[in-house]
């Protein structure tokens, strides 16, 4: 069982990124976020803990997310190969993860670290507009509306998320290089940091990405 992990700020274009990979490599792509989701709605005991949690607005606790990380990989084949996205996000959650990978027979191949120049971050999210009604996403300059304010899919009012404004963009990439910084050395020390220019072309960084990523064994 082979894992990588995708870090980057954000605007760095994880997601996207993510996705492309999952398309040409098999990887199973693993988000936090959509597991978290799914073991509430399964109801299993990990599951049911993390809702405990949610429903009171409250952060879950790294136990709970790796629980519920532990079941996904224990669930998988012995020859899948994951694809963790954004996740650990810190010095604990990395260790936590390392404890669950050695007990079900995996490892950690590669740590692909998204690196994006603060100007273009800033650029990228401070210029996103987001339709109202159906969440459409553009981007004043990249991707604009035909007419300014209106989306093109639906006719909704176009906006800009209140934690879009530069100010609060500077400081989620603030928050995230303190977060991150002790992360990222712990994973340059153990030599699998990848560190890839991202600030081009989603295909050139996917394929950047995929000159570290040796095919799945037969």
């Amino acid at each position: 069982m082979d894992a990588f992990i995708l870090l980057g700020a954000p605007g760095a274009g994880k997601g996207t990124v993510a996705s492309m990979l999952t398309e040409s490599t098999g990887l199973q792509h693993v988000s936090t976020g959509d597991m978290l989701r799914e073991a509430v709605k399964a109801g299993s005991p990990v599951g049911l803990e993390a809702k405990s949690y949610m429903e009171k607005g409250e952060l879950v606790p790294d136990e709970v997310i790796l629980g519920i990380v532990r079941e996904r990989l224990a669930a998988g084949a012995k020859n899948a190969r994951y694809l963790f996205d954004g996740f650990p996000r810190t010095e604990a959650q990395a260790s936590g993860l390392e404890t669950v990978l050695r007990d079900v027979g995996g490892r950690l191949c590669a740590v692909f670290q998204l690196e994006v120049p603060e100007e273009v971050l800033v650029d990228r999210l401070a210029g996103r507009r987001i339709c109202r009604a159906c969440g459409a996403v553009y981007h004043v300059r990249n991707i604009p509306t035909k007419v300014d304010g209106v989306c093109d899919r639906c006719g909704g009012e176009t906006v800009q998320r209140p934690d879009d404004t530069e100010a609060t963009v500077r400081n989620r990439l603030a928050v995230y290089r303190r977060q991150t910084e002790g992360l990222i050395e712990v994973y340059r020390r153990q030599n699998v940091l990848v560190e890839v220019p991202a600030a081009g072309a989603r295909e050139e960084t996917r394929d950047r990405i995929l000159a570290h990523v040796p095919p799945p064994e037969a």
